[in-house]
């Protein structure tokens, strides 16, 4: 009988490609995969995946009383559940994991998305950074496997947690299509569209997200936003004051199939950050991978882990801040000099030869290998 791992998270699995791609990795390698997350009100239906999907349900949705009522029910339902392994992506889920997983003696993963205690909503409110920094001390060394997203985490992780912390980018599936000849080609974009910028993610603090409108008063394109977050009311309302609705708009949430669509036609894509905690200036973001895959130049933050890879395979034009007119400068470079945006185009296409999920799922399977061995 194949070993079982269960996944639990605080999302509604729709939109969270990492966990999707994990979760299908797993089942390929022969292993039993549940997926766990919450049922919200506006949650989309499932679609049909080859590993189990469970969805629990919460009287409250946001803050201190969601995360207690959650994690309470996650605990009584693992308690009822049959697993080899469990794994808690971030410290949102990582304690009903640990007691649980200890109770049926299962092993334990831990799967770092981010640098958890250093997001900026945690980091302005010190009492709530206090608890999670106690939860992350207490609990993750105490787990069998750690993982994070990019290099200079698990360096960090791993000097404080005194354990080795792998990594496992969130890169796509390298999907690029291949000549008889065996070159690539480069992704195809309908004449009849006129050109567009492109953010996918959260509309969430620190994203530069109020910068990037406001440079669009002089960009002379359009830009497309895919996502919804904490600032989602916000930017809509500055959209309007500045009377950009003819120049931005709004996707709202979008299912990855989709997105990768919207993603492969748009001209540049836009990835950037302000430094407002470890986890942002540190991050590898999903988003900086899926424009690299699209073949689509990008705007980028030039923190350091996307300044290493910029280096290596120049696939952006990087910023040093989010500044109006730095972003404005950086993106009329690759409206008006074609030359940049096609060389930034075929780098794409080598990188993505290189840094995809074949790659990645490889060290995956071994780690959970490893871990059952």
């Amino acid at each position: 009988m194949s070993k079982k791992i269960v996944f639990t998270v605080t999302n509604d699995l729709v939109y969270d490609q990492r966990m999707q791609k994990i979760s299908r990795s797993m089942v390929g390698a022969g292993y039993t995969v549940q997926l766990i997350g919450r049922q919200r009100k506006a949650s989309p239906p499932l679609s049909n995946e080859p590993y189990q999907q469970t969805r629990l349900t919460c009287f409250f949705n946001k803050g201190k009383l969601f995360y207690l009522e959650y994690n309470l029910r996650l605990f009584i339902y693992l308690l009822f559940t049959k697993f080899d392994a469990a794994c808690a992506i971030d410290l949102d889920t990582i304690i009903p994991i640990y007691y649980a997983g200890k109770i049926k003696g299962a092993k334990l993963a831990y799967d770092a998305h981010e640098y958890f205690t250093e997001v900026p909503e945690v980091i302005r409110r010190p009492s709530v950074q206090k608890v999670w920094k106690w939860v992350e001390r207490t609990y993750v060394p105490k787990f069998n496997l750690i993982y994070t997203v990019s290099p200079t985490l698990a360096t960090m992780f791993a000097a404080q947690y005194h354990k080795p912390v792998e990594v496992i980018m969130n890169v796509p599936v390298n999907g690029i299509q291949m000549t008889d000849n065996g070159t690539q080609t480069l992704v195809s974009r309908p004449s009849s569209l006129a050109p567009y910028l492109l953010y996918q993610g959260a509309l969430n603090e620190g994203r530069g997200l109020e910068h990037l409108i406001e440079a669009m008063q002089q960009i002379n394109c359009k830009l497309l936003l895919a996502g919804e977050g904490d600032l989602s009311a916000q930017l809509r309302a500055q959209v309007k004051q500045l009377k950009l609705e003819d120049k931005v708009e709004f996707l709202g949430y979008i299912k990855p199939e989709h997105l990768k669509q919207i993603t492969a036609q748009a001209y540049i894509g836009i990835n950037l950050l302000e430094n407002k905690g470890l986890s942002y200036y540190y991050s590898l973001s999903n988003k900086f991978f899926d424009y690299i895959h699209a073949s689509v130049p990008q705007v980028c933050i030039g923190f350091p882990e996307y300044k290493t890879l910029n280096d290596t395979y120049n696939v952006a034009v990087l910023t040093q801040s989010c500044a109006v007119n730095e972003i404005k400068q950086a993106v009329e470079r690759l409206l008006t000099d074609n030359d940049l945006y096609l060389s930034l185009q075929k780098n794409c296409e080598v990188c993505s030869r290189k840094l995809n999920w074949q790659v990645e799922e490889k060290k995956l399977i071994r780690l959970y290998g490893q871990l059952f061995g």
